[in-house]
């Protein structure tokens, strides 16, 4: 049960940080934050903001569902 509510803990920290990264990260290509935050996520992977914000919500789901399976 820890062990569960630790995972969901894990991902509201990569989604709030995920979050943090899409606003101030920088890349070589790109006008607008939102293009910029696609390139990351094409060079970086999981490493860039969305990338994070996207498995902390993956995290957040599996918690939730582990909970509710034996």
């Amino acid at each position: 049960m820890a062990l569960k509510l630790l995972f969901i803990l894990f991902g509201v920290v990569l989604v709030l940080w995920g979050k943090y990264r899409m606003k101030t990260d920088d890349a070589f290509v790109g006008k607008t934050q939102k293009r910029k935050n696609l390139f990351n996520l094409l060079v970086h992977g999981q490493a860039s903001g969305i990338g994070q914000f996207l498995s902390g919500i993956l995290c957040i789901i599996i918690g939730i569902v582990a909970l509710f399976i034996k």
